[in-house]
C-alpha cells in the first residue's frame, strides 16, 4: 500500500482471513471481491481451521485456542469426565511402537492429558520489539526402534511462536554433532524463508540459537 503497509490475506478451502493495518483497506479488499465472487461476510474472525481466537483489545493481545475441538473430541469417545493431568508422561522415557497406547487405560491416561492441557494456547502481541528468533535442537538415537535422530526448531516473532516443528531425521546418524548439524540445517532453511516475508525487518532478524 501506499504507506508502506500489507494486506495479508490468507485462503484455506473456502475459509479465508483478511489483515491489515487500517479497516478501511480491509474493508476496500472485501468489496472488490465481492464484486468478482459469492462471498459471506462473517465480521471478525473467531475461529479458523479448527482454532480459536480470542482478542483481549486492552492488552493488545490474541490468543489462539483448540479447546473446543479437545473437548468435541473427548465426547466423540466418551472422555469427558476424565480426571486432567498435564503431562502425558515423564520426559526421560522412551517408548518403541509396541508401547503405544493400546489399552482402555492407556486411551485414558491420553484423554487425561488432553482434557488437563485444553486450555493451553498460543498468545501473540504485547512486544513492541518485532524480532525473529530461532532455536534448534536435536535428540541424538531418539526413536529407539530405529535409532533415529529427532529434528526440532522453534521460531519467535516479537517473542510470539510462528513456527516449529518436531521430525525424524531422513538417516541414521553417526554422532550427536551430526544430528545437531542436519537439525540446524532444516532450522537455517526455516528461518531464510522466514526472512523473506514482509513482514520480517531484516536488519532485526538474530541468528539462529541451538
Amino acid at each position: 500500500l501506499k504507506d508502506d503497509s500489507f494486506i495479508y490475506l490468507v485462503l484455506y478451502v473456502d475459509d479465508m482471513l483478511i489483515a491489515a493495518k487500517k479497516k478501511y483497506d480491509i474493508q476496500k479488499l472485501k468489496g472488490l471481491l465481492s464484486a468478482e465472487f459469492e462471498m459471506k461476510d462473517l465480521g471478525a474472525a473467531w475461529k479458523i481451521l479448527r482454532m480459536e481466537i480470542i482478542r483481549d483489545r486492552e492488552r493488545r493481545k490474541l490468543f489462539l485456542s483448540q479447546r473446543s475441538y479437545i473437548q468435541k473430541v473427548l465426547a466423540r469417545f466418551g472422555m469427558s469426565s476424565s480426571k486432567p493431568i498435564d503431562t502425558p508422561s515423564a520426559a526421560n522415557i522412551h517408548l518403541t511402537a509396541m508401547f503405544a497406547p493400546q489399552s482402555e487405560e492407556e486411551k485414558e491416561y491420553m484423554s487425561r492429558y488432553l482434557r488437563g492441557t485444553s486450555d493451553v494456547g498460543l498468545i501473540y502481541g504485547g512486544d513492541t520489539q518485532c524480532s525473529v528468533t530461532g532455536y534448534s535442537d536435536s535428540d541424538y538415537a531418539g526413536d529407539v526402534d530405529t535409532s533415529i535422530s529427532m529434528t526440532v526448531y522453534v521460531f519467535t516473532l516479537g517473542g510470539s511462536v510462528v513456527s516449529w516443528k518436531a521430525t525424524l531425521q531422513p538417516t541414521v546418524t553417526l554422532s550427536t554433532t551430526e544430528a545437531e548439524y542436519m537439525a540446524l540445517t532444516e532450522a537455517a532453511k526455516e528461518g531464510i524463508w522466514l526472512k523473506g516475508l514482509p513482514l520480517v525487518i531484516s536488519s532485526r532478524t538474530r541468528e539462529i540459537d541451538r
